[in-house]
């Protein structure tokens, strides 16, 4: 019998953050039993996990939105490996997890207390950031087309960029947080534009946050992979760490910046993202950036799975 659960992610109040789907005991079901329990279940994604293939990661995980495999997820990654602490009772500890699209990440597992009642946090080494190409002026006119913005709406600090960590998000600063709750996006002209530049999530934030404890306020649209908006983005939150330090938008003292970042609230699913971002030596410019994540979570659901 394979049980399904439901993990809200980058939260403690249940049906608020991020919601994914976890099967852990996967091992058997196809690529399309899986798609079709994605599908079902409607997340942006949702992780099955798997038994190690190699001597070299401790699990492995895929990955599916409701209409494709991704190469990997934040908030999936959250959610499975919370659900895997909770179901198995394990103790605070790191581990070497292997995606569907061979990359292999190391998470760690953090338990703040002795007892039912722990708070269990996750935490995701995402790796070297990739700062990819910047849009060109009209391909930017068409993207503030698209997600209702208006020209005056665009930051000036920095360009918008596709940034990755393993999973490649468009970096788009706007003005204030009245910019960004106030998007209504064209899901079919922010397509287009991904097909075009090669990158499926559109990551939108502002630093003009009104809360002290916050730098960043955010929304992520990728329509051209099934998810018209994603409440609270793991994979994006860490691209944008790597390029508010790539572009000296925001200090890191002693080579290392940490911050906060809030998402979902236009959503009604508020959540929060814990981001670190360390700067190595490297031959890059400023050294290789290394990003990592941590988020709480916690379970909405678990039933039978019937598949």
């Amino acid at each position: 019998m394979r049980v399904l659960h439901q993990v809200d992610s980058f939260t403690r109040t249940p049906f608020t953050g991020n919601p994914a789907g976890v099967v852990l005991d996967a091992d058997g079901m196809t690529d399309a039993d899986m798609l079709a329990v994605a599908r079902e279940l409607n997340n942006s994604e949702t992780a099955f996990v798997l038994p190690p293939d190699g001597a070299d990661h401790d699990v492995r995980v895929r990955f599916f939105t409701p209409t494709t495999e991704v190469p990997t997820c934040g908030h999936a990654t959250v959610g499975a490996h919370f659900a895997r602490a909770v179901e198995y009772g394990l103790p605070s500890g790191s581990l070497v997890q292997k995606t569907g699209g061979g990359l292999r990440q190391r998470v760690e597992i953090i338990r703040d207390g002795d007892g039912d009642g722990d708070r269990v946090r996750i935490g995701m080494h995402q790796g070297a950031a990739d700062l990819g190409p910047e849009l060109d002026g009209t391909q930017v006119d068409r993207l503030l087309r698209a997600l209702g913005a208006k020209s005056g709406d665009l930051a000036d600090a920095g360009p918008v960029q596709i940034v990755s960590t393993g999973h490649s998000k468009v970096i788009v600063e706007l003005r204030d947080r009245a910019a960004v709750d106030g998007l209504r996006p064209d899901p079919a002209a922010l397509t287009a534009l991904s097909h075009e530049v090669g990158s499926n999530g559109w990551f939108v934030f502002t630093r003009a946050t009104g809360e002290a404890e916050l730098l960043t306020w955010a929304r992520m649209f990728a329509p051209a992979i099934g998810i018209a908006e994603d409440p609270v983005t793991g994979n994006g939150h860490g691209p944008l760490g790597a390029y508010l330090v790539h572009h000296g938008i925001v200090p890191a003292p002693g080579g290392r910046l940490d911050f906060t970042g809030r998402q979902g609230v236009a959503m009604g699913r508020p959540g929060e993202v814990g981001v670190r971002v360390d700067v190595r030596s490297g031959s890059r410019r400023g050294g290789e950036l290394h990003v990592s994540i941590t988020g709480d979570a916690t379970t909405a659901f678990r039933a039978r799975l019937n598949a």
